[in-house]
């Protein structure tokens, strides 16, 4: 953002605001709709065009705005502690915000960011503008352009002092499921965008399992749009009822008006991204936590967006199976389908459930997983009734070891397990992709297995690096003497 430059506002800066919005293009707009519209809200608004706060405010007089076109102005509108949530493209233009306002903000002021920033950034930022004694809060906002309007899942970090103020006006807005409002204190600095971050990377996962069933049931099951429309439909009435189910089944019925046919055929199969999904694995692998459901639908959209490259393996001709999937009992193949995806499904809550563990170890986040679940229950993208029973398998054991040992999860998995497989390996043998589905089997199997093949992994690292090995019949760590006589050492 650059120096503001814009005329004062045309409104008298009293401090009469109890909340300030800078930056208004949708999700900014939308969200300080919300916010007017509820009882006891005071919204200031600024955006560094003053056109797009004149256009706000002239198509909604009723919300009853406090506009201002500088930020000095915008800083005067509100009421102590003066409360300002930045809604502007993350990365330096967030920077360049957070420095105008804190350099007119006082001690016990509170700067929110509610953009999709990356949480070491937001723990940088903290460490910075908490410095001046302003609080400055990370917040995950989840549910798009129509959530930030209707209720969002909102998901804050900062200090406790902070959401003492902040968190009675962020309930008044988020979303709310059996009477809770989809929001609650998730921890010090980096905590809520961490959260948010782990909450897009199981969408990435959800998305790409709900896109190699439609994949299995058109070119294994032979079903048209429409008819797998019909299906996902159905599969929303049951245990995997979710928004995203439910969004998969209107894309599938809807029809292109140029050419009459499926809306998704004529749609091009290059999936984009934001990047969101990379920070989640990236963040995975620094803490050693194994996300491949997570990591499988973030390379699957990659692939995707290499056309040229699939274009060369079909030109050279790369071979596929001789044979296709002959589907004889296509109400039982369907069941097996949603029976993996479910199971599948299970295993990428399980997988970021275990990063969020991890990050909150790592960072000193005192952050309750049962209670992400439930704010995540409405309002977000994944909201799902599944979700339910993770808050409840994190409620009856909050020191739960992995989601998928609870007992619901372990009982759903043993009911899916078999036509997992059929599917898995029936789309193998078809040259089906299904990486998403693929991964999530290996890693249940790997949890299973008495012993893994780390071990011979473990034997080569020490052969050409000397990393060393534990036994599994003495304590201590070892090293053999591979280049000399193979006598084994004992390091400690």
């Amino acid at each position: 953002m650059s120096t503001d430059t814009t005329q004062s506002s045309t409104h008298s800066p009293h401090a009469v605001a109890n909340i300030g919005v800078v930056g208004l293009a949708v999700m900014g707009s939308n969200l300080a709709r919300n916010l007017a519209s509820r009882e006891g809200n005071t919204v200031a608004v600024y955006n560094r065009s003053p056109e797009r706060t004149r256009t706000l405010t002239t198509e909604h007089p009723e919300a009853g705005f406090v506009a201002s076109e500088t930020i000095k102005d915008f800083v005067a509108s509100l009421s102590k502690p003066r409360t300002a949530i930045i809604m502007v493209q993350a990365g330096a233009g967030t920077d360049a915000v957070i420095d105008q306002l804190a350099s007119l903000f006082e001690p016990g002021d509170i700067i929110v960011d509610g953009g999709n920033a990356l949480f070491t950034d937001t723990i940088r930022r903290e460490k910075a503008v908490s410095a001046r004694g302003i609080h400055f809060v990370g917040a995950g906002i989840s549910g798009g352009e129509e959530g930030a309007l209707t209720g969002p899942s909102i998901m804050p970090g900062g200090t406790v002092e902070s959401y003492k103020t902040l968190g009675p006006i962020l309930s008044s807005i988020a979303a709310v499921v059996d009477g809770v409002p989809c929001v609650t204190h998730v921890g010090t600095d980096g905590a809520g965008h961490f959260v948010k971050m782990v909450h897009n990377g199981i969408e990435y996962a959800d998305m790409q399992l709900i896109a190699e069933a439609y994949d299995l049931l058109r070119n294994a099951g032979g079903l048209t749009p429409a008819e797998i429309s019909e299906v996902f439909a159905e599969w929303n009435r049951g245990e995997l009822e979710s928004y995203l189910i439910e969004i998969t089944a209107e894309v599938l019925k809807q029809v292109d008006a140029k050419t009459d046919k499926p809306f998704v055929d004529i749609v091009m199969d290059a999936a984009g991204q934001k990047g969101t999904g990379t920070w989640t694995v990236e963040a995975a692998l620094d803490l050693g936590i194994p996300v491949s459901g997570i990591a499988e639908a973030v390379f699957a959209r990659g692939l995707s967006s290499h056309p040229e490259q699939r274009a060369a393996a079909r030109a050279v001709g790369l071979p596929g199976p001789a044979h296709s999937w002959n589907i004889e009992d296509k109400a039982a193949f369907i069941e097996d389908v949603r029976l993996a995806l479910y199971a599948s499904k299970i295993v990428a809550y399980s997988q970021g459930f275990d990063l969020i563990v991890a990050g909150a170890e790592k960072y000193g986040w005192d952050i309750r997983k049962g209670d992400i679940a439930m704010i995540w229950r409405g309002g977000c993208i994944i909201r799902a009734q599944f979700l339910n029973h993770i808050t409840e398998a994190y409620r009856e054991n909050p020191g739960l070891v992995a989601l998928i040992t609870a007992p619901y999860f372990t009982e759903a998995v043993a009911r899916a397990q078999e036509s997992w497989r059929r599917v898995v390996a029936g789309a193998a043998q078809a040259g089906i992709p299904s990486p998403g589905f693929s991964s999530s089997l290996a890693y249940y199997d790997g949890l299973r297995a008495d012993r893994l093949p780390a071990a011979l992994i473990q034997g080569q690292r020490d052969f050409f690096g000397a990393h060393t090995y534990g036994r599994v019949d003495a304590p201590g760590v070892f090293h053999t003497l591979w280049s000399g006589n193979r006598t084994e050492v004992e390091l400690s």
